[in-house]
Parts: structure tokens; sequence; C-alpha cells
């Protein structure tokens, strides 16, 4: 006589892991973007390090951050963090992570990087050769653990300090499920923010080409415009 075992209960997307412990580094930690990122991740609780190439303006940029933010070359930022948010300039994406590559071993790099152009006509998305700022990422770093999220964020918006909560949803694209999750936690420690899973990084190209169209959609309604994702 055999017996059948009930079905294992399906896990619910929305139990996230407690990343509360995590140290999170952001190169490009001195730019609006990077320091937007560590201002409200340091706010939410999250020991935060912004790198730079030179320490002493990753330091200089910290003490204007506060919240307890350090700042460090991009070494030490990279060396220090459990979690590293990548949020350079596109045109220095890859020299970046290619000096990185050491420090970046077996870490979790989460790229926030849109690639784009800009002419009389506006912003337009550009096409990397691997296709995405985050395939670019996954293949100069074999060794990391490469995922993509946090690119429809308004720096405005992340650092201003009267604004409480940003009501927006962060995409997040990555090959390992639990890595995808760490990256979600860590977006839902922002007040409004959802992390959401959005696919493998073979569809990071068209979430980060669609900062173009907010680009345009700000510039027409002069707002600070974000995504939110509906029916989840």
């Amino acid at each position: 006589m055999t017996s059948s075992a009930a079905p294992s209960p399906k896990k619910d997307p929305w139990d996230l892991p407690d990343v509360s412990g995590l140290t999170v580094g952001v190169l490009g930690g001195t730019g609006d973007q990077g320091r937007g990122l560590a201002y409200r991740l340091a706010l939410a609780g999250q020991k935060v390090i912004i790198g730079s190439r030179k320490a002493e303006r990753a330091r200089e940029a910290a003490g204007e951050i506060g919240q307890g933010v350090e700042g460090a070359d991009n070494a030490e930022c990279a060396r220090r963090s459990d979690v590293v948010i990548v949020a350079v300039p596109w045109d220095g994406h890859a020299a970046t992570l290619e000096s990185l590559r050491e420090e970046l071993d077996g870490k979790l790099v989460v790229d926030c990087v849109n690639p784009l152009g800009f002419d009389k006509k506006g912003a337009y998305a550009l096409v990397p050769e691997e296709g995405s700022a985050a395939e670019q990422a996954a293949a100069l770093l074999p060794d990391s653990r490469v995922t993509a999220a946090f690119h429809h964020l308004s720096a405005v918006l992340l650092s201003d300090p009267d604004i409480k909560e940003i009501e927006t949803d962060v995409m997040v694209l990555g090959e390992v499920r639990a890595d995808c999750e760490i990256v979600q936690a860590l977006a839902g420690r922002i007040p409004g923010m959802r992390g959401v899973f959005a696919g493998r990084l073979r569809n990071a190209h068209q979430v980060e080409s669609l900062v173009a169209n907010l680009i345009s959609v700000n510039r027409r309604y002069k707002a600070h415009a974000g995504v939110r994702l509906t029916d989840i």
C-alpha cells in the first residue's frame, strides 16, 4: 500500500529574509542616485558605506548624508560590504567593475545603472553589447552574484528629508531567487517601497531603458515619476 504525501505549501512571495544586519556598499555613492539610496537605506537602519575613486571625497559626502553613513574608496567599500549597489555613471561602468573584480568576488552585486544617451530630442536607451548594464556586470564579474534593481527611483525624492515615504515599486532581476529576495527585502525597508521579482537578467534591458520614458514623463508633467505595479 502506498501513501502520497501532502504537497508542500507554496512559499509566500512576500515572505522575505531579514536583511537588517547586512552592510550595504554604494559604488558611486557621491553621485545623486547613490547618495539618495545611501540616505534612505541608512535612515531605515541599514549599515551603509559609500564608495568613490577618492576616499576623501567619499568621506566628505558621507558626512553630509549623516545617519551613520561611512565613506571609503571603492575597493574598501566593496571589501567591507555584504551587498554592493553599483550606481556609477554608465560611461564608467565597465572600467569600475573591472577594477574591483577581486574585491567583489562572492559579493551580492546590485546593478542600478541605466545606459542612456541624450540628444536634442531627449533621453533614449542605449543597448550594450552584452544586452544590458546588468548583463555587462555579470560578464565582468563571473564570481559575483549579480542582480539588477533600483532603476526607477528619483534622486530628488530619495534625498529630500521632508518626504517620509516613497510610494513606488522596485523591480528586481537576477538568476538566483534567494539573491533577488535579499534585494527585494532591502527595497522594502524603505517606507512606501516594495521589491518585486521581475525575471532573469536577460530581461534587464527593458527595465533599464524604461528610465528614458520616465524622464520624458517628468519633463512633461514636472514630476518625479516612478513605477507602481498593479494586482500583486
